[in-house]
């Protein structure tokens, strides 16, 4: 599919969503407990922003990238009302190069480019953390891709970032009483060292 059929796919997506105020992934705000006091983000492949603007909540400098110019125009006019700096770009982050040693701070959710993680790894500045979420091939519910090319086999996320120091994983999978817990996503911290 080309970047156009991508852009206009999730424009669409985006254009009916009726979320007042997106939220932040799970993995960045169960684990915010870890984020430095301050520094530069990146919200990769941000959609309509929630991690985003929860990260410019708490002091920092953020980036927001995805390939729809109408959720990054949702994301700015929602970071206007609230008086926060997001700087918005529209980028197909699959194309185009991620900055080096760049960022404090890395959230990817529902998102899943494998040769990115080399480059996303590469982004952290030493001590920068990665906050990864995102659907498994192991779900129990239709929500997410079904291609199992956009979905983590078991323990996949530990092995993309095997170079980072884990803080923080969760994947339950089909064990135990499948009616609790998270059976659908797995959920990762990591460290650059």
């Amino acid at each position: 599919m080309s970047a156009g059929a991508i852009r206009d796919k999730w424009d669409r997506i985006y254009s009916a969503s009726t979320e007042d105020e997106p939220e932040a992934a799970e993995v960045l705000s169960n684990n915010a407990h870890l984020l430095p006091p301050s520094g530069d983000a990146l919200d990769l492949a941000c959609g309509l922003g929630g991690n985003a603007l929860f990260l410019a909540r708490r002091g920092f400098r953020v980036s927001a990238w995805d390939i729809s110019p109408l959720a990054l125009a949702r994301i700015t006019t929602l970071a206007g009302r609230s008086g926060l700096k997001v700087e918005a770009q529209a980028r197909d982050v699959e194309a185009e190069p991620i900055p080096q040693v760049a960022f404090d701070v890395v959230v990817v959710s529902r998102f899943l480019a494998r040769p990115l993680a080399g480059p996303i790894g590469g982004s952290l500045r030493p001590g920068g953390l990665l906050f990864y979420q995102t659907f498994v091939r192991g779900k129990l519910h239709p929500a997410g891709p079904g291609n199992p090319n956009y979905l983590l086999a078991e323990n996949e996320l530990l092995d993309l970032f095997a170079g980072l120091r884990v803080l923080f994983y969760r994947e339950d999978g089909r064990v135990g009483d499948l009616t609790s817990g998270r059976r659908d996503e797995a959920y990762f911290v990591g460290q650059k060292r």
